[in-house]
Formats: structure tokens, C-alpha cells, sequence
């Protein structure tokens, strides 16, 4: 019964979120991401479509074997069989930015901390002047 229990647990453990398709990057001018963050190019972060913002992915370039660890700050890619958008820095780190796409494995090294509820507050009554 306690060797099941210790195989459930190293199993669901081991099983993370795992991605395979192309890369590209993104970001040479600046601007604003969808988390609110400015983009930094030299920066090691990333956009994704659907990964917590915060999240550290470990992308992996399939042909050279390099990887990056980054965070995920954005929302993208948008292009067709795209699966990460990289900042040129963290692009740079597995293949010339002149190739401009390349295929790559992503794979969740750390969730995305559980985020804070804000407060709401309470509706305010305008008073009338008369």
C-alpha cells in the first residue's frame, strides 16, 4: 500500500507541461506586455498563449541541444505553428537571431505563483447635492 502511494506521487510529480514546435522572437523595440511589464530585450522572458504569467519554462533548441530558462510575461505567439515567443536575449542563447525561427521543446521548470485576490471594494453612494 505505501509502495503505490510513493509510485502515485513520484508519477504525478514527474508528469510536466511539455511543448514541442517553433520558436521565433519578439520584442526589439520595446513596449508594453499583456502582464503590464515593459519589454526588456536583453531580458531572459517569453510570451505564451495560455502558461501563468511567472511561470520559468526551460526552452530547448531541438537541433543544438541549447537551452534558456525564462519567464513567461506575455501573451503570443499569434503566428501559425508557433509556440513560443522569445525576447532577442533569450533567443540569442540557442541560435542566431538571423535564423529568426527555429524548432524548440519547452518544458515547465516552475509554476507561476498562485496569485492574490485583490480586495474589492465596496460600492461608494454619490450623494446629491440640492
Amino acid at each position: 500500500m505505501l509502495l503505490e502511494l510513493f509510485i502515485i506521487l513520484a508519477l504525478s510529480s514527474s508528469c510536466a507541461h511539455v511543448e514541442t514546435g517553433k520558436a521565433t522572437f519578439y520584442g526589439s523595440r520595446g513596449g508594453q506586455t499583456a502582464s503590464g511589464e515593459r519589454v526588456n530585450p536583453k531580458a531572459l522572458t517569453a510570451a505564451h498563449r495560455t502558461l501563468p504569467f511567472g511561470t520559468i519554462v526551460r526552452v530547448t533548441a531541438v537541433k543544438s541541444g541549447k537551452h534558456v530558462d525564462v519567464r513567461i510575461t506575455d501573451r503570443g505567439p499569434y503566428g501559425r505553428g508557433r509556440i513560443i515567443d522569445l525576447t532577442p536575449a533569450g533567443f540569442a542563447r540557442l541560435a542566431p537571431l538571423r535564423h529568426g525561427v527555429i524548432d524548440v521543446r519547452l518544458e515547465v521548470i516552475k509554476e507561476a505563483p498562485p496569485r492574490k485576490a485583490r480586495p474589492r471594494k465596496a460600492p461608494t453612494r454619490k450623494s446629491r447635492r440640492r
